[in-house]
């Protein structure tokens, strides 16, 4: 990793290009680097100019420094053109994982039915020679499947942690706390991970799908959204499996609407957002109830909390503001945290933090890493074990307060391990 103040300017330049159709072939098999939803899509192509270690305290600043030094010319101006850096941190800052932030040599975008290549270089580098078309995709690997079980976790020390969980609210210690339990496993050393991505895109297309630093999974939870300064977030807590059939899945989504536990857990969630946005914009409004979020196999509560820019503030200011949010961790969050730092025999890693990008303007589209897998380690790339396989963990957590019940959020976190489940299999 290189400090910010050691580097050359960076060369930058955008320019259209005929539509791609599949931009995630253009990605490393071994280490794609990903952001799509829908029909948009920003992929990392060959190696990076750039990664920087990075941590929420000084990200905004690192970016700025970055920015201040490049020479930018993007003819395309559509969110996720120019110099952009694909970012993630880690759920707690004394995680072994850290954060990690990476500008690609080559992004393909696409978005509104158009696509662009942006190529980066150091000014010290020479010049390109090749024009700007795309380099060829790669053709995908054969099919593979992950072989996953219980981790440090097992569902019967989840279910006990979720009492002490109930018994610290009880007592006064904390009004929430988040709590997960992990799976473990392997992949075959060759893999290309990027059929992980393209499953889990096509299965959950109005989630976030990431592939950044070996984290792969398809959040439905934005965390923060700048665009030419106006602020969205999406919160999510409370939820329910979808029903077998018509009928019980209008019964589940009516038990949802009007469950106390779920509602009084995402009232705290909705209120942690909202106070930390408060102090950056203007004109911000949250509804006072939330609606259902419908997913292939969940329904979540879900507000939309939507805001201006009043202090130029960037997207990396506004996500060490936020996180961690209480509908990950609780509150309040301090205590929380030390609570999950006592009841969970695991460091999460980068499950549960934010994963997104930025632009040169401090625009930027974050979410929160959920139904996601780390696939072998971070930065220092994936190591094979000796079985020529590769590790790989997967969380998933719930909301604890003071009505829950052990047997109900271990189930809940049974649902939410399935869409990273299954496309593992």
């Amino acid at each position: 990793m290189i400090e910010p103040s050691r580097l050359p300017p960076l060369v930058v330049e955008t320019r259209p290009i005929d539509p791609v159709a599949d931009p995630v072939s253009y990605a490393d098999p071994l280490h794609p680097l990903a952001w799509l939803r829908r029909d948009e899509a920003i992929v990392g192509v060959g190696p990076a100019v750039i990664e920087l270690s990075l941590d929420a305290a000084t990200a905004a600043t690192q970016w700025r420094e970055v920015v201040g030094r490049s020479q930018i010319d993007d003819t395309v101006g559509m969110p996720g053109s120019g110099l952009i850096a694909f970012g993630i941190l880690p759920f707690d800052p004394r995680s072994s994982a850290g954060g990690h932030l990476v500008i690609p040599r080559t992004i393909v975008g696409t978005r509104q039915g158009r696509s662009w290549i942006t190529r980066v270089r150091r000014a010290d580098e020479p010049t390109w020679v090749d024009g700007a078309g795309l380099p060829p995709a790669i053709p995908y690997g054969p099919h593979w499947s992950a072989t996953v079980g219980p981790g440090a976790l097992d569902p019967e020390g989840y279910q006990h942690a979720v009492r002490a969980g109930v018994s610290a609210i009880a007592s006064g210690r904390v009004q929430k706390v988040v709590l997960a339990r992990d799976l473990v496993g392997t992949v075959p050393a060759a893999a290309d991970l990027r059929r992980l991505v393209r499953a889990l895109a096509s299965n959950y297309p109005d989630t976030w799908t990431f592939a950044v630093d070996g984290l792969i999974g398809a959040s439905p939870e934005t965390l923060v959204t700048v665009q030419t300064g106006t602020v969205t977030a999406r919160v999510l807590a409370g939820t329910i499996a979808r029903g077998a059939d018509a009928e019980s899945d209008a019964s589940a989504s009516a038990a949802l609407a009007i469950s106390g536990k779920d509602r009084d857990e995402h009232r705290f969630a909705v209120a942690s957002v909202t106070e930390a946005l408060e102090h950056f914009t203007s004109d911000l409004d949250a509804p006072s109830a939330p609606h259902l979020l419908e997913l292939p196999n969940l329904w979540h509560l879900a507000t939309d909390v939507v805001g201006h820019l009043s202090n130029g503030a960037s997207s990396l200011d506004l996500v060490r503001a936020l996180h961690p949010t209480a509908a990950v961790a609780g509150t309040p969050t301090d205590a929380a945290i030390d609570l999950i730092r006592e009841l969970e025999p695991f460091d999460r890693g980068r499950y549960a933090g934010p994963v997104g990008w930025v632009d040169a303007h401090g625009d930027g589209e974050w979410a929160i890493a959920l139904r996601c897998a780390q696939l072998g380690g971070t930065s220092s790339g994936r190591v094979p074990h000796a079985t020529g396989t590769i590790p790989v963990v997967a969380h998933a957590g719930a909301g604890i307060v003071a009505e829950s019940d052990p047997e109900s959020e271990l189930l809940e976190t049974r649902v939410k391990f399935r869409p990273i489940v299954d496309a593992l299999a």
